[in-house]
């Protein structure tokens, strides 16, 4: 046998040990950090010191099955999901916690929604995209008429034609933030089935901002 082959596990290696051991997604084996050899672990390494956050999530332990597509996923995290482009990092969370609210994903829905929070999205934004009440006036109309959109690109992209987008170029979009809005809604929808069929359950992230809003509610009922 090759040593180079014996001494370093390739993917299917990896793989087969994350299966020895119990997995923390429901359905199929991921890849845990602690099973993490060769690249898979090298791009653990880097989403944790990249993203200054101490545990890998649930979603990249799927990508880690096939260590190219975690690689590829990695660059995509980097380089235009959770950085400002096109549009904002803002916008970016209204648009992933909406096309994972419609897909019925509570694993990116939570996670979204969160960072949605976090990033200065206000409670009621929160509570009308889970309504899906995209007309809301939680939103400006700009905010409302891009929302529209993206349920049409998530409900029925196949019906998407010119006259959509001079609607969002009215209410203020360019053609880059149409398409990058496009390409963000398509990758999350990708994402919540993954994530779904996998088993991934939520983290239940939002409980902390549904507590401190009880809590603020409570004190304004003093």
């Amino acid at each position: 046998m090759n040593r180079q082959m014996e001494d370093e596990p390739d993917g299917n290696v990896t793989e087969g040990r994350a299966a020895a051991r119990p997995s923390s997604a429901a359905n199929l084996p991921v890849v845990e950090e602690a099973d993490a050899t060769g690249e898979v672990a090298e791009l653990y390494e880097r989403f944790r010191s990249h993203f200054g956050r101490p545990k890998v999530p649930g979603i990249l332990k799927c990508f880690a099955t096939h260590p190219a597509l975690l690689r590829n996923m990695m660059g995509l995290a980097e380089n235009l999901l959770f950085v400002d482009g096109f549009l904002t990092r803002r916008h970016k969370e209204m648009i992933a916690t909406l096309v994972s609210t419609e897909n019925t994903c509570p694993y990116c829905a939570d996670s979204h929604g969160y960072s949605l929070r976090t990033l200065g999205g206000s409670a009621e934004q929160l509570a009308a995209i889970e309504a899906r009440d995209l007309t809301s006036v939680a939103f400006n109309p700009q905010d409302q008429a891009l929302l529209a959109f993206v349920d049409k690109v998530t409900r029925a992209s196949h019906a998407i034609q010119r006259g959509d987008l001079e609607k969002l170029i009215e209410a203020g979009w360019s053609e880059p933030q149409i398409s990058e809005a496009v390409h963000i809604a398509a990758l999350f929808a990708t994402f919540n089935r993954i994530v779904n069929a996998f088993g991934v359950p939520s983290q239940h992230l939002l409980d902390f901002y549904r507590d401190q809003d009880v809590n603020a509610a409570a004190k304004e009922a003093q």
